[in-house]
């Protein structure tokens, strides 16, 4: 097997759907060893199973853990590095979108605590025992590997543009993560820790489609996407490859953004879309 991850060492938080799910997924095919890790541990162990049935070169192990509890978060950055023996790609996925966020009249505080807890500190948790294991990589020329390693935190495009059709806690929580990714992209760059967000725009995955919950929700985006459709979860998988690998060597700090083109535009095009989205790797 010949991947662009290969003998590297991977750490998925939201592992169990989405996003996380068909990032797992990718990274294995090529050639990453994953720990996939959710709240949901059934879900995170069906994705293992999945890719050790069709990676069979590869590690895959589940693990259990709430990115809003850091005692959780150090103690799957432990497992992995326990496993692996190392740690070269850390993906700060794991997020929520409560639906019971709005405006700034109308969110209560417990929901913008539960938010800031999961979204902010989560990310911020992740980074730090990331940080903390990669600096420890054992250097392996013959195979690649080396020191430092490839961070990335899941924002959103929401963090770059205004709507008014608000869901603020989680709106400011996705700012606060590229704000906090620059920062920690400068801090550590000579130690050959790259650290870059991802933007997704909107996606069909549960997360949102729960919350996008009746037609009218749906249209109020749609109308606005370039693309005409909303995303896929593979497609910011890839997206998450090119910064977990090499090919994203020279990249650090960066708001990479998976958006169908939606923060760049402002009058969307006529007609049909020409062509299928990809397909899941599920």
């Amino acid at each position: 097997m010949s991947g662009r991850l290969q003998y590297r060492a991977a750490l998925v938080t939201g592992a169990g759907s989405g996003i996380g799910l068909e990032t797992s997924l990718l990274f294995a095919q090529e050639g990453a060893n994953v720990l996939l890790v959710d709240i949901n541990i059934a879900a995170a162990e069906k994705a293992a199973s999945i890719i050790l049935e069709r990676f069979p070169e590869v590690k895959a192990a589940a693990f259990k853990a709430d990115v809003g509890k850091e005692q959780d978060v150090k103690a799957a950055v432990d497992k992995a590095v326990a496993l692996f023996g190392r740690l070269d790609v850390m993906f700060n996925n794991a997020g929520i979108m409560h639906p019971e966020d709005d405006n700034a009249l109308n969110t209560e505080e417990r929901i913008w605590d539960l938010t800031m807890q999961i979204n902010v500190k989560g990310v911020w948790w992740g980074c730090k025992y990331a940080i903390l294991a990669m600096r420890q990589n054992p250097i392996d020329e013959a195979n690649g590997l080396h020191a430092g390693g490839s961070i990335i935190n899941t924002a959103s495009f929401v963090a770059l543009m205004g709507a008014a059709t608000p869901q603020l806690a989680y709106t400011a929580s996705k700012g606060a993560v590229l704000a906090m990714t620059r920062e920690l992209a400068m801090v550590h760059a000579r130690e050959g820790i790259r650290i870059n967000a991802i933007c997704p725009g909107p996606l069909k995955t549960p997360l949102l489609m729960d919350f996008l919950n009746t037609q009218e929700k749906r249209d109020r985006r749609m109308v606005h996407l370039p693309m005409g459709r909303f995303g896929e979860a593979v497609e910011v998988a890839k997206g998450a490859l090119f910064l977990a690998s090499d090919d994203s060597s020279y990249v650090t700090g960066t708001d990479f953004k998976v958006d169908g083109g939606l923060s760049s535009c402002y009058v969307t095009p006529l007609g049909e879309q020409v062509l299928p989205p990809p397909s899941s790797l599920v």
